[in-house]
């Protein structure tokens, strides 16, 4: 038995290298019904990722994907703005790992509700929870319930067609808006407040696109984008309790809200003070923002450029040293008629930097309240050990602690941090983890386990129909159809009994 490395007499034998395994009776006959069975929760980047990385690395593992929706794809689908098509190329990927041999999709399957981790545990071999975060992190301020204040969460996914948001109907009959918050969602949603409509969607011929420089493909919905086109946000305010060397957004979209056709920037340049002494210490990328971020706001616009300003009708602007107190309310408390704003100085230097209260307070009239202070990660099951304080699955190198077998990879892992690039590489560890944990033999494969089959009966006696991944691919074509039709891309569905209807039918 050169090469092989008996693990347990008479069931398992593994040729060296990691993933070359095959399993074997008493009586000396190799059977592939103890393959490796893994069960992953949520379709998102975290998950997808997961799975490819499983699948290319063993050649005998199989995967099924349960999703609570429908459709797949997660915040690719439901979070990447709407004017930024080419994030959602990595859908092309997941469709491939979707489509493999050893990989099966089942949608509208609410794990927790439907079907519990622990009868996952039964049927699989391993289960990796990557359902992301849902939830939102609340300001914890008076008035935060008031009409007119909304998560970021909720207002990103009624324009991009999530169900859940799809009565959200925003009021956006207010002038000023305020943003707290100055990460890459905060910016997104800031963007497409003021976003010419055309920018939203396609105007033009196809063979006269390349005359309209400014314009995008998009998938936004028709209900935003009617909203949108009737709107009377003309000034976003993006608030930040910390400095511009502080702030979380990346280049390229400050760059796109610079570059906003219709707006000019509204700069506070006492907020920069100290910062160009500060510009040699900052890591490359951090000053190239920080460097973008004075240019706007300290130096004199060209002759062409302080004309596209002037014929600007809109404004935008970041605001720093600011940190929510109250949100306000108009005379009959109904609604939201400003916010309350500490105003904060920082102790310490760089990312490490503190935000303090100063004791002062001013206050900003507005209408429109949009917290971008995080995305939080929920619970899903009594069984899963959960840092509630945290919001994330306690784990180390995505193995769930005391909990063997169970894993956890992306935002759930993490907390939500990063674009997709890290998710995927967060999501490339947690699957190492499990391969090894499989080629250790802290995994016990000796036992074949039934997999999708036993959780199919369980889910079909408590009257719950899957949707499969070519299900999908009816609603897809449906909704590319109907974006067809109207110069998009696709017109989502954008609720799940419609969902449903089409895959079905």
């Amino acid at each position: 038995m050169s090469g092989h490395r008996l693990l347990l007499p008479g069931l398992r034998l593994w040729t060296s290298g990691r993933g070359r395994w095959m399993s074997r009776r008493h009586d000396g006959a190799c059977f592939s019904s103890c393959s490796p069975k893994v069960c992953i929760v949520g379709s998102g980047p975290a998950g997808f990722y997961t799975a490819q990385h499983l699948i290319k690395a063993q050649k005998h593992v199989h995967v099924d994907i349960y999703e609570r929706l429908p459709v797949p794809f997660g915040l690719v689908r439901f979070g990447v703005a709407p004017d930024h098509p080419e994030v959602k190329n990595v859908i092309n990927t997941f469709t491939q790992t979707a489509k493999h041999l050893r990989c099966s999709f089942y949608g509208n399957v609410n794990v927790g509700k439907d079907v519990s981790v622990q009868e996952l545990q039964r049927a699989y071999h391993a289960v990796v929870l990557s359902y992301g975060a849902e939830g939102n992190r609340t300001m914890g301020v008076p008035g935060e319930g008031l009409a007119g204040v909304y998560s970021a969460k909720d207002f990103v996914g009624w324009y991009n067609g999530l169900p859940s948001c799809r009565q959200l109907s925003p009021d956006l009959s207010c002038e000023t808006a305020v943003i707290l918050g100055q990460g890459n969602v905060a910016l997104d949603v800031a963007r497409v407040l003021l976003s010419p409509v055309d920018m939203l969607k396609w105007k033009v011929a196809p063979e006269k696109r390349r005359r309209v420089p400014y314009v995008k493909e998009t998938d936004i919905t028709q209900p935003a984008l009617e909203a949108l086109a009737h709107s009377q946000v003309r000034r976003v305010l993006i608030v930040g309790r910390r400095g511009p060397v502080q702030v979380a957004c990346t280049i390229k979209e400050l760059r796109e809200m610079v570059n906003l056709p219709g707006t000019r920037p509204d700069m506070v340049e006492a907020d920069f003070d100290g910062v160009t002494e500060a510009l040699k210490d900052l890591p490359r990328p951090r000053k190239r923002l920080t460097e973008l971020m004075l240019k706007t706001a300290l130096q004199t616009p060209g002759e062409t450029e302080q004309e596209r300003r002037d014929q600007a009708s809109r404004t935008w602007g970041l605001r720093f040293f600011r940190s929510p107190v109250e949100v306000l309310a108009d005379p009959e408390r109904h609604r939201t008629a400003g916010i309350r704003l500490a105003v904060t100085r920082l102790e310490g230097s760089g990312e490490a930097a503190r935000a303090v209260l100063t004791g002062e307070v001013e206050d900003v009239t507005c209408g429109l309240v949009i917290s971008s202070i995080g995305y939080k990660s929920l619970p899903i099951d009594q069984s899963v050990p959960f840092d509630s304080q945290s919001a994330i699955v306690p784990n180390t190198l995505g193995r769930v602690k005391q909990a063997p077998g169970l894993y956890c990879s992306g935002w759930l892992k993490t907390g939500p941090t990063g674009v997709i690039a890290t998710t995927m590489n967060n999501s490339f560890d947690t699957a190492r983890s499990l391969l090894d944990d499989m080629e250790s033999g802290v995994l016990d494969l000796s036992a074949a386990k039934s997999g999708s089959q036993v959780i199919s009966a369980l889910l079909e006696q408590r009257g719950v129909k899957p949707v499969s991944f070519s299900d999908w691919e009816k609603i897809d074509r449906v909704e590319m159809s109907r974006g067809e039709a109207s110069g998009k891309p696709r017109e989502k569905l954008l609720t799940v009994e419609e969902m449903l209807h089409v895959a079905r039918t």
